[in-house]
């Protein structure tokens, strides 16, 4: 089992002065402390617009500084918005061979779409086009990276001419690709593309099996027709986290932000909103049918809190299922709402120190297990893929110096 981070930078209101800053601070501070622990991942997403719930617009500035700063840890893009709308295919792929270099090969590539108004709005993407404008970008993304030169394209979402790419990624073909999924049917989309699955929805581990039957069965089947240049086979969970040795305590410090974060999601969707004007943690107080003290009390008396929020022992069970479940990497959403940054380092080092070590042990040679196993599937889906066509040197057409001259003339 794998150990993840995953940053909205969330920032409720009322902001002060000097508040953003501090997020962003804050959360680098954090990182530092997840790769001297022995964390594996750290993801952020990308969203534009989300006042409140994500000021996270930028993510390849924050992981670039958090490869500079860290020496294990993997930096992660949980998502990058790759339909050409948001970032150029040409520019993703640009970004991401640089950001691989300066973390020296420890770069994942999470693709996603967006969902809300805001976003799709804002850069005039078509919601019901969406998924096939990304998944278009994202193969041919793969392509600028792994291929010398990368041979242009005519699309329906985007076209481009041939260049060369530079720079190239560290890891070849490229980085590990993902999928933001957030049901069944992403969890299908993903698996059906060779890629792996970052499930952002708070499922139990019951469901979490599900979902892992799902992929596998379809990583296993004719149905998997890579995206990329090699299959990623791997299924992440994203879950809560607060950990403290009282129980009482963990819900204090974390129940309020993880209950924010679900309201958010589906409030950003379901409501009106006024740009500049939000008021979502305000509505979200106010909708909030119980407070932590009636959380605890109704907790008193379990053998287990199994939602990732309580204490050492809770949070073993939780991730024991998980694993049990078919999952291979849990990331844990501990920036969420107002939680407080001391808290979250607590959590962090508290989880290594008594959890994390039992799934550790474990890791190499489950995965040693896992990498026999799915061998043949994922070479005979290799067969499979759609390769773009590579060009001969004398295919490769000259951008000739007079053309360029004629133009810049033209425009003077």
């Amino acid at each position: 089992m794998r150990f993840g981070i995953f940053y909205e930078h969330q920032l409720p209101k009322p902001w002060n002065e000097g508040d953003e800053a501090k997020l962003f601070h804050e959360a680098l501070e954090q990182v530092v402390l997840a790769d001297r622990l022995g964390y594996d991942y750290a993801w952020e997403v990308e969203h534009h617009f989300l006042e409140e719930y994500s000021h996270s617009s930028a993510p390849e500035v924050f992981l670039s500084a958090c490869a500079a700063l860290t020496k294990n840890i993997r930096v992660g893009h949980g998502i990058r918005q790759v339909i050409p709308n948001y970032n150029h295919p040409a520019r993703t792929a640009e970004g991401l061979g640089t950001l691989d270099i300066i973390s020296r090969g420890r770069l994942d590539f999470g693709i996603g779409e967006g969902a809300t108004r805001l976003e799709l709005g804002g850069f005039g993407i078509p919601a019901k086009e969406k998924r096939a404008m990304a998944l278009e970008a994202a193969e041919q993304i793969a392509n600028m990276m792994a291929m010398t030169p990368y041979p242009g394209y005519e699309g329906k979402g985007f076209s481009f001419p041939c260049r060369n790419i530079v720079p190239k990624p560290v890891q070849k073909p490229h980085p590990p690709m993902w999928m933001a999924c957030t049901n069944r049917d992403t969890i299908r989309v993903a698996a059906a593309n060779g890629i792996g699955a970052l499930a952002f929805s708070f499922v139990n581990p019951e469901e979490a099996r599900n979902w892992a039957e799902i992929y596998y069965g379809i990583i296993k089947s004719e149905q998997c027709v890579p995206l990329g240049h090699s299959v990623n086979a791997n299924i992440a969970m994203v879950s809560n986290f607060s950990v403290h040795h009282d129980r009482a305590e963990a819900i204090r410090r974390g129940q309020e932000g993880f209950e924010f974060f679900g309201y958010a999601v589906n409030a950003l969707v379901a409501h009106d909103v006024w740009p500049g004007r939000s008021s979502l943690f305000e509505d979200f107080q106010k909708s909030r049918a119980r407070n932590d003290e009636e959380i605890i009390a109704a907790a008193k008396g379990a053998a287990r809190n199994a939602n990732g929020i309580g204490t050492p022992d809770d949070i073993r069970e939780h991730i024991r299922q998980f694993r049990d479940a078919g999952v291979d990497q849990v990331i844990f959403l501990q920036q969420a709402g107002r939680n407080r940054h001391a808290h979250i380092c607590e959590s962090l080092e508290l989880f290594a120190a008594e959890v994390m070590p039992e799934f550790k042990a474990e890791v190499a040679a489950r995965e040693a297990k896992k990498a026999t196993e799915l061998q043949p599937y994922i070479d005979a889906a290799m067969k499979r893929k759609k390769w773009m066509k590579p060009l001969a040197d004398g295919e490769i057409p000259v951008v000739k110096a007079s053309v360029q001259r004629a133009q810049i003339n033209a425009e003077r």
